[in-house]
């Protein structure tokens, strides 16, 4: 059966979306650049490796609405992401990158949260990273290394594990930390982001 006329419009809605938000991180984005550049000379293309895509915002629910709107499912198996000052949910569609949302506490427990100050800065039309799939993380960070390419911290995770990650610097916008890069190793089918791992990620960017 053809797809009705009113998917055609949501799909064309989401590939714009992603399309325009992608086409905008890459322009600001030297290490994600650099990647893609790569990869479209032997013709593999940078978004059939992209594990998710990271938005900022302060109010998760009001800024999943659209995606919702247009066929994303919230992974209601992950449910809601709590880490130490900020929480998070994944959404998901069957063909795209996974979406993952967050925004800090409210109150006091969101205080020391580096999201509130980056979405006041940059918005939340736009993805603060994306991750890309490698097959071995330790050998793609030396490649990027070699190509000018500084990391934040260590990868997170050891040899083995079910995830593994690394933040590249981040770009730096009017005097902040603005855009990364996540390579992202993933063993035993596992799709989650564990909990203090992501976190550690997180903190791996803070810059004061």
């Amino acid at each position: 059966m053809f797809p009705k006329k009113k998917d055609f419009l949501m799909e064309n809605s989401i590939k714009s979306f992603f399309s325009s938000t992608i086409k905008k991180y890459l322009n600001e984005n030297t290490a994600a650049r650099t990647l893609a550049q790569s990869l479209e000379k032997c013709g593999v293309g940078l978004f059939p490796l992209i594990d998710h895509c990271t938005i900022r915002t302060h109010d998760v629910e009001k800024r999943s609405q659209f995606f919702l709107d247009h066929g994303f499912v919230h992974d209601r198996l992950m449910g809601d992401l709590k880490y130490e000052a900020w929480w998070a949910k994944v959404y998901r569609m069957p063909g795209w990158p996974a979406l993952f949302i967050d925004q800090a506490f409210s109150g006091a427990r969101g205080q020391n949260s580096l999201i509130p100050e980056w979405v006041d800065a940059f918005g939340d039309e736009c993805f603060h990273h994306i991750a890309v799939m490698v097959e071995d993380i330790e050998i793609a960070t030396k490649v990027l290394k070699l190509k000018n390419i500084e990391f934040a911290g260590k990868i997170i995770g050891h040899q083995g594990a079910d995830l593994r990650q690394v933040f590249t610097s981040p770009e730096i916008k009017n005097g902040k930390a603005y855009s990364v890069l996540e390579l992202i190793e993933r063993h035993n089918g596992y799709l989650g982001f564990l909990p203090p791992q992501a976190n550690d990620l997180m903190e791996s960017t803070r810059i004061s």
